[in-house]
């Protein structure tokens, strides 16, 4: 087993990354933290009896680790125990501190496809599987269940790593059945989220995208994507690179609360300026707009994006899939009670009366009045901010295989 220090939250704490990957061998490896607690059992809250303020814990954006929905069994944690730890704890104690674990991901392909007609994309690299930014709203959480884990608490501290990722990124791309494509980095957790920083898995994976010339689209919330402007300007003279950096609030505040370990709104936009000097194509993606919580920042936000040197604007809706939705309810109560029936409210107005909507087009622009006003606010915003430039097409043009190009010395 090879450790790795944990990145996120300033705990100081080490991980062990241990294979194969499962959700029992997380449990059972949960003892491994040198600093730090392990995420409570599916089904548990770390801190909230019944009847109590809920807590989340230091860094997080999840209060609890509910059970999958794909789970027969949870565990229920009895009120005297869960008011026992309470008190032990003290009245003046900080939230808890939850450690993070690392986990080696035994996947032997690289490249996701899919077929949704409402994505821009059909190919994706994904390197690790859960994210440690612990963005309270992410539609990626319910991804985590169908490993054992919960949408909760265990999205966040549960980091599956796909070490071998560049090696099988190399060999897919060298296969004849490969036909040169955009890939997106990434369709599901993000590329550079904080143990990125030390394993640099992403930064290798665009080695091979450059060696083979192959065109990628980068979405991000992290700055840490200007590690990597050298490798991305390379690939952006060749028409085959683009960058899109979320910003779903410019409040400093509401980020922390709202995406604990993302890179902050101004880190993000002085990320924007630095890819934008280095020649490559960058945009800002207004994600996601939560009705009643920050629709009101749009036209601030493409207003600063544009200032930092962003030249195309994109706007997708809040969507709480399965369990995120009781997770985001359970976040509004904690961190804008006064505002927890306001914002509910909103999205069910552009959600036909739902919380979530499935349906393909729908799902990504919501429907009803509400939605259209803000589909229109952010079109003319977007108009004003001279971001409604058509984005740049990305080419395959000078797509190549390394061993194509040896044969070429001989022609």
């Amino acid at each position: 087993m090879a450790s790795i220090p944990s990145t996120g939250g300033g705990t100081g704490s080490s991980a062990t990354v241990v294979a194969p990957a499962s959700a029992a061998g997380a449990r059972i490896a949960s003892e491994v933290e040198r600093t730090g607690s392990p995420a409570p059992r599916s089904g548990l809250s770390p801190v909230a009896p019944r009847g109590a303020a809920p807590e989340t814990p230091h860094g997080r954006g999840a209060a609890s680790n509910p059970a999958g929905r794909f789970e027969r069994l949870h565990y229920i944690a009895d009120d005297e125990t869960l008011e026992s730890d309470r008190i032990e704890r003290g009245p003046d104690a900080a939230a808890p501190r939850l450690a993070t674990l690392y986990l080696r991901d035994p996947s032997r392909s690289a490249i996701s496809t899919n077929d949704s007609p409402d994505i821009g994309f059909s190919t994706s690299l994904n390197p690790y599987r859960g994210c440690e930014h612990a963005c309270a709203y992410c539609y990626a959480r319910p991804t985590h269940e169908y490993l054992g884990f919960s949408a909760g608490l265990d999205f966040e501290t549960r980091i599956l790593v796909k070490e071998e990722m560049p090696q099988l990124l190399r060999k897919e791309l060298s296969g004849r059945r490969w036909q040169p494509q955009v890939i997106a980095l990434s369709g599901v957790t993000d590329a550079y989220q904080p143990i990125e920083r030390k394993l640099g898995i992403t930064r290798r994976c665009l080695r091979v995208l450059l060696e083979f010339r192959n065109p990628v689209s980068i979405v991000t919330k992290n700055a840490l994507v200007t590690r990597d402007t050298d490798l991305l300007g390379e690939l952006a003279q060749l028409d085959a690179a683009s960058a899109h950096l979320s910003i779903t609030t410019l409040d400093p505040k509401l980020a922390r609360a709202l995406e604990p370990r993302a890179s902050q709104p101004h880190q993000r936009l002085v990320a924007i300026e630095k890819l934008a000097r280095a020649g490559i194509p960058v945009g800002v993606l207004v994600a996601p707009v939560i009705p009643g919580l920050n629709d009101h920042e749009i036209p601030a936000i493409l207003a600063a994006a544009r200032d930092a040197g962003a030249t195309s604007a994109g706007m997708i809706l809040l969507r709480l899939p399965h369990g995120t939705r009781d997770l985001f309810a359970e976040w509004l109560e904690i961190h804008r009670p006064e505002r927890k029936q306001r914002v509910l409210s909103r999205i069910r107005d552009v959600r036909g009366g739902k919380l979530n909507e499935t349906r393909f087009g729908s799902r990504m622009r919501g429907e009803g009045l509400y939605a259209r006003q803000l589909q229109d606010l952010f079109e003319l915003q977007r108009r004003r901010a001279n971001l409604d430039a058509p984005q740049r097409t990305l080419s395959v043009e000078h797509f190549r295989r390394p061993e194509d190009a040896q044969l070429d010395l001989f022609d």
